[in-house]
C-alpha cells in the first residue's frame, strides 16, 4: 500500500511540474538549434568559402576570404553572437569548392557557406537555403576567333564546365535538344577550367555568367576572350547562403537578417561594392547593374530553388 501511495503522489507531481511549466516545455529541447548549440558547444563558427568565386567568395592579397557573399556573412555572424550572447565568438573560415562545399554543409564541418551556391530542389533534399541573393543566368566563355556564338556552334567542340556546378548538368541538356554531339571535361574548380580552356584543352568554359565574367575581368588575355548566350532563357539560378537542414530557427535567424538587410537598403549597397565599383584584385569594376529579378527578389523575398 505504501508503494502504491508512492507511486501515485510521484505521478501526481509529474503532472503539476508539467502543468506549471506549460505546454511548450515539453518540446522546448525539440525547439533548439542544432546548428546554435553547436556553435555554442564549439566556441566557434566555421564559415565556409571559395577561394575563386570572384565577386562572391575569394582571396584577397593577404589571403583572406572576401567578397558579396561574404559581406552578407558578417551580419549574420553579428545575429548568431547576439543570439548566443557570445560577443568573441571565434570565426573560423574554412576553404570549399563547388565539389566539397554541400558534403561540408552535411557533415557539420562548416555552419554557412558563404559563396556562389545556386538554389536547387535537389539540393534541398540535404541542406537549406536562405532567401535569395542573388539570380545569374549560365553563359560560355570563347575565343573572339572561335566562331562560336551559340550552343549550335558548339558541335564537336570541347567543353569544360567546373565539378560539382550545375552548369554541367545545364549545357548536358541543352546539347541533347539540339542533337548536338559535345565532349565534356570537368576542372577542379574555376581556375583549373579556365586553365584548360586557356592552354588549348577546351574550345568552351560554360558557367554562371557572373562568374565568367569575374574571371574575363582579371585575365591577362582578356582582349581575347568573350562571353556569348547559349541560347535565350537558357538558365536563370537563384544563389543562397547554405546551411544545415532541419534547424528552423537558424534558418530564421539568417532569413530574418538578410531581410532586413534587404529592407534597409544595406543588401544593394554591399552589391554596389562588388558590382559597380572597382574591386581587387585587378581594381576594375564588372559594372554590373542589379537585374531586375534581384530587384524583385529584394521586394518579396524567398527561397525557391530550380
Amino acid at each position: 500500500m505504501k508503494a502504491m501511495i508512492m507511486k501515485i503522489l510521484s505521478s501526481t507531481l509529474l503532472i503539476a511540474v508539467c502543468l506549471l511549466l506549460g505546454p511548450g516545455s515539453a518540446n522546448a529541447e525539440e525547439k533548439k538549434s542544432p546548428t546554435l548549440e553547436k556553435i555554442r558547444n564549439n566556441g566557434a563558427i566555421y564559415v565556409g568559402h571559395r577561394e575563386d568565386s570572384i565577386p562572391f567568395a575569394y582571396l584577397d592579397a593577404d589571403g583572406k576570404p572576401i567578397g558579396y557573399s561574404m559581406d552578407l556573412c558578417v551580419p549574420i555572424i553579428d545575429a548568431v553572437k547576439a543570439r548566443l550572447n557570445l560577443p568573441n565568438l571565434e570565426v573560423v573560415p574554412v576553404p570549399t569548392t563547388a565539389g566539397t562545399r554541400q558534403m561540408m554543409v552535411e557533415s557539420g564541418t562548416v555552419d554557412l557557406q558563404c559563396g556562389s551556391v545556386t538554389n536547387t530542389q535537389q539540393r534541398q533534399r540535404y541542406v537549406a537555403f536562405s532567401v535569395s541573393t542573388y539570380a545569374t543566368g549560365i553563359k560560355a566563355m570563347v575565343r573572339k576567333d572561335s566562331g562560336i556564338r551559340s550552343i549550335r556552334d558548339m558541335k564537336g567542340k570541347v567543353v569544360v564546365t567546373t565539378t560539382g556546378t550545375t552548369a554541367d548538368a545545364y549545357v548536358k541538356a541543352a546539347a541533347a535538344r539540339q542533337g548536338l554531339f559535345l565532349n565534356f571535361r570537368l576542372g577542379r574548380d574555376h581556375e583549373d577550367s579556365l586553365r584548360q580552356l586557356l592552354n588549348g584543352q577546351a574550345d568552351v568554359m560554360v558557367l554562371d555568367d557572373v562568374l565568367l565574367q569575374g574571371l574575363l575581368m582579371n585575365m591577362p588575355e582578356a582582349n581575347a576572350f568573350k562571353v556569348v548566350v547559349l541560347e535565350e532563357n537558357f538558365a536563370v539560378e537563384p544563389y543562397g547562403i547554405m546551411f544545415r537542414r532541419n534547424d528552423p530557427e537558424f534558418k530564421k535567424l539568417v532569413d530574418d537578417t538578410l531581410v532586413g538587410l534587404m529592407q534597409s537598403g544595406e543588401l544593394a549597397r554591399i552589391y554596389d561594392k562588388w558590382f559597380m565599383a572597382p574591386i581587387p584584385p585587378s581594381g576594375k569594376s564588372l559594372n554590373l547593374p542589379m537585374s531586375d529579378l534581384l530587384k524583385q527578389l529584394i521586394v518579396t523575398p524567398n527561397d525557391r530553388g530550380i
